[in-house]
């Protein structure tokens, strides 16, 4: 069993029973059955496809990067841009390695700025 797997699961069983929601009616909300959504939450199953993680993150109020992350995955748009620059990009974030949270936003500030120029 993936150790992301049952981390995932148990994270989307915490934040829909801190809401309140049941489980047939997240189930309904996401478009899968509750006995899927079940055996996601118990770590069963691996986590569902993007789609599916992304309207789980909007339902829990969670960041749908932070999600996919825990689900073991990388956002599409991502993948792309990854797929199109692979040399550039991994030397980008190889340099990330070791920065604060805060140093690593205003590295992505300083970007955007670049970007907008």
């Amino acid at each position: 069993m993936m150790a992301g797997r049952k981390g995932f699961g148990a994270l989307v069983r915490r934040e829909r029973e801190a809401r309140e929601i049941g489980l047939r009616e997240m189930a309904k909300m996401i478009g899968v059955s509750p006995t899927y959504l079940s055996k996601i939450e118990r770590g069963e199953f691996d986590p569902p496809a993007e789609d599916k993680v992304r309207k789980i993150a909007e339902i829990i109020g969670c960041d749908a990067d932070e999600l996919l992350a825990r689900a073991g995955r990388v956002s599409s748009d991502l993948s792309e841009i990854i797929k199109r620059r692979p040399v550039e990009l991994a030397a980008l974030l190889r340099t990330t390695k070791g920065l604060t949270t805060e140093d690593m936003m205003r590295l992505a500030r300083l970007a955007q700025k670049a970007k907008d120029k």
